[in-house]
């Protein structure tokens, strides 16, 4: 399929029967596409709301991105008939993770979708949106984990995860993490050591989209969903041995927004 005809995540209705390798080949454009930053990432974003794309149409195609490459991921590893654990944060990672599991849940996926915050709801507009989404639909169980204990009650029985999905924190923290996100890092790495593969959204928790430099504790994933362009981060030694194999979703950012 020629890349100028390849819709964009959301509304491409042969995404959840892809491979990863399909998936890799379907957003091959993205994926050549210059290396940028995290800082830019962000402004690049901000600039695209600014034009008039809105952020949970942006959310929504990072989203079904990520759900396609778990699926695919979960299949690879024959883990599909297995739930999967969506770690989200309270930011638009989170949201992210949200969507994921939602399009998951739709494709007859069972997902387990963790809200990994001291608040009760997330603390962006987007987020909280897709978290709210998730009550009550069929295949999904809604989780609160404030705390560390809760964290450890997830922990039981983790080797029975079909795939995890890390989706606590786009980009790098200064100094040490924080709980409960560090609870939940803990459990992510508890996870991969007894098999179970890692997907991370746009980048490890705590991996720098930037430099590529983790805090502590930091994931080591199997697969590495960013978005629009490959960052610089990712590229580095560091980075490229922490992502795993990365895949770079479009999200339906126009190109006059990079030239602006």
């Amino acid at each position: 399929m020629p890349a100028d005809t390849v819709p964009l995540p959301a509304d491409d209705p042969e995404l959840a029967d892809l491979s990863l390798d399909e998936l890799s080949l379907r957003w091959a454009n993205s994926a050549e596409r210059g290396a940028i930053s995290g800082e830019a990432m962000t402004g690049t974003d901000r600039k695209a709301q600014a034009q008039g794309i809105a952020g949970e149409w942006l959310m929504e195609h990072a989203g079904t991105a990520v759900a396609a490459a778990a699926r695919a991921l979960a299949v690879r590893n024959g883990r599909e008939d297995q739930p999967v654990l969506v770690l989200a944060g309270p930011g638009n990672n989170g949201g992210d993770g949200f969507v994921a599991a939602r399009h998951l849940a739709g494709w007859g996926m069972s997902v387990i979708a963790v809200l990994v915050a001291s608040d009760e709801r997330p603390r962006t507009s987007d987020a909280a949106r897709n978290w709210r989404r998730l009550e009550g639909q069929r295949e999904v169980t809604r989780v609160h984990a404030p705390a560390s204990r809760d964290l450890a009650v997830l922990a039981q029985g983790i080797e029975r995860a079909g795939v995890i999905v890390d989706a606590l924190l786009g980009t790098g923290v200064q100094g040490q993490l924080r709980e409960p996100v560090r609870s939940a890092v803990e459990l992510i790495r508890r996870a991969r050591a007894a098999g179970v593969p890692v997907l991370a959204v746009d980048t490890p928790t705590a991996v720098d989209l930037t430099s590529g430099d983790p805090s502590d504790p930091v994931v080591r994933a199997d697969l590495t969903v960013t978005f629009h362009r490959p960052k610089t981060g990712l590229r580095t030694k560091t980075g490229r041995a922490l992502a795993g194999r990365i895949l770079v979703a479009p999200i339906g950012i126009p190109p006059e927004v990079d030239r602006g």
